[in-house]
């Protein structure tokens, strides 16, 4: 059983930074395909970053693309999202999940939809301040 422990948020002020981590054990995460979701409050889950095709490309939202990269700690079985200049409107609970390798249909040019993966962390709050 995949098990996923999201860690690294925290108040920051806007322009700051944050550097998420995730966890993985049960599964090396070369196995996994990795996204990072979040969720404000009274709003839906939204996708933030994925990676999955053959070639385990990332793709980015375009509200974080050029702040926000996601990469992975083989040794540490880990996932890293670093994220930088951070916005009031980056507030939200933000999650990571994983499927395993090659399952998500990764259409082309789509983010991966929250209900294409199977195991999930519990998220860590990243509040931002004005």
């Amino acid at each position: 059983e995949v098990q996923l422990q999201a860690s690294g948020g925290g108040l920051v002020q806007a322009g700051g930074f944050l550097t998420l981590s995730c966890a993985a054990s049960g599964s090396s995460l070369y196995y996994l395909d990795i996204g990072w979701f979040r969720q404000a409050p009274g709003k839906a889950r939204e996708a933030v970053t994925c990676s999955g095709g053959d070639d385990g490309s990332v793709r980015y939202a375009d509200s974080v693309k050029g702040r926000f990269t996601m990469s992975s700690d083989s040794a540490k079985n880990t996932v890293t999202l670093q994220m930088n200049d951070l916005k009031p409107e980056d507030t939200a609970r933000y999650y990571c999940a994983a499927q395993v390798e090659g399952r998500l249909p990764w259409i082309r040019k789509q983010m991966a939809l929250e209900s294409e993966y199977q195991y999930w962390g519990q998220g860590t709050q990243v509040t931002v301040s004005s």
